[in-house]
């Protein structure tokens, strides 16, 4: 999970890059920023076993308009199509989906949208990494961990998914 509006390249790539590798999955909201850079990272990966996977929104009110055109990045193999907003914890929004299907959390630097999906996985129970910017952990619970480095964040999802 994180920003939409910039792709944070310094972390994405090489949480991409690393979760390639560990045989997982990617679930992304499917658009641009970290979104893009985190799957474009996974995707270039050879021999990865997992696929691309974005949950995308809605663009504006009908099932007729489809999702917005940065919706979904080049990347996204498997895009699910919903009904549902971009941002925050409101019931119709598509962060619930996004949290609710993930084994683990990673939240790289983001806005509105990415603190809803940290304050989800929490209420979810869902285990949650924050990584870069950790300014952004102080005031919420004890069970969201935080990460100074890509490796670390990656060993978490090692630890939380039982990946040797």
């Amino acid at each position: 999970m994180g920003a939409g509006a910039h792709d944070h390249r310094d972390l994405a790539e090489p949480l991409g890059r690393g979760l390639a590798h560990l045989g997982v999955h990617l679930l992304t909201g499917g658009g641009p920023g970290v979104m893009a850079a985190v799957s474009r990272a996974f995707a270039e990966v050879g021999d990865r076993a997992g696929l691309v996977i974005g949950v995308l929104p809605l663009m504006e009110g009908t099932p007729e308009t489809g999702p917005a055109a940065a919706y979904p990045n080049r990347w996204v193999e498997i895009p699910i199509r919903t009904h549902l907003g971009r941002l925050g914890a409101d019931p119709l929004s598509r962060n619930h989906v996004n949290v609710l299907t993930s084994d683990v959390v990673v939240a790289l630097p983001g806005s509105v949208g990415t603190a809803s999906e940290v304050e989800l996985a929490t209420a979810y129970r869902r285990p949650i990494v924050l990584l870069g910017d950790l300014d952004r952990a102080r005031g919420l619970p004890g069970a969201v961990a935080t990460a100074s480095s890509v490796a670390a964040a990656l060993a978490f999802v090692r630890r939380e998914l039982g990946i040797r």
